[in-house]
């Protein structure tokens, strides 16, 4: 594979604003997810600003623990069109590290009640030594156009 990134994109029945302020709540992110493997967000606060930094509790089978937290920072913020975040780790000491992938949603308002939504999960600033026992994409074909679908469950009707 060439490509160091994925993309999906979906019309949602929804606001732009709604469909943005449902993405900036940690809280909602499991829902969205709908692999299983993010399980809480541990730092509740909506997302308001670029360095903002919010812990997600996950699990993984695969995972030596099972349970893990991982941390993420917010690298784009532009409300209503665009959020996206780093993910790494929290090491001892409070020291962040990221592991070179971002999360990103670009938003579209189609008029007042609908929203194209394109969500990009991009790999090319992962590091040799971490590609050697991640293997990117870490989920299959679907799982981006399944979250957004899910995306679209929280968000159209409820504006």
């Amino acid at each position: 594979m060439t490509e160091e990134n994925v993309t999906a994109k979906l019309t949602v029945a929804a606001p732009v604003t709604r469909v943005f302020e449902v993405l900036a709540d940690p809280t909602t992110h499991s829902a969205i997810d709908g692999t299983g493997w993010v399980q809480e967000a541990a730092d509740r606060e909506p997302l308001t600003e670029t360095g903002q930094i919010f812990r997600m509790d996950m699990y993984h089978d695969n995972h030596p623990d099972g349970d893990y937290r991982v941390v993420n920072k917010v690298e784009v913020l532009e409300p209503p069109r665009a959020i996206g975040w780093l993910t790494g780790t929290e090491k001892d000491g409070g020291h962040l590290e990221f592991g070179g992938w971002i999360w990103r949603y670009d938003l579209a308002p189609l008029g007042p009640s609908g929203t194209e939504v394109t969500l990009t999960y991009d790999w090319s600033a992962v590091l040799p030594h971490v590609r050697e026992y991640i293997h990117f994409p870490p989920f299959g074909p679907d799982h981006l156009i399944n979250s957004l679908r899910h995306l679209a469950t929280l968000t159209e009707g409820a504006s």
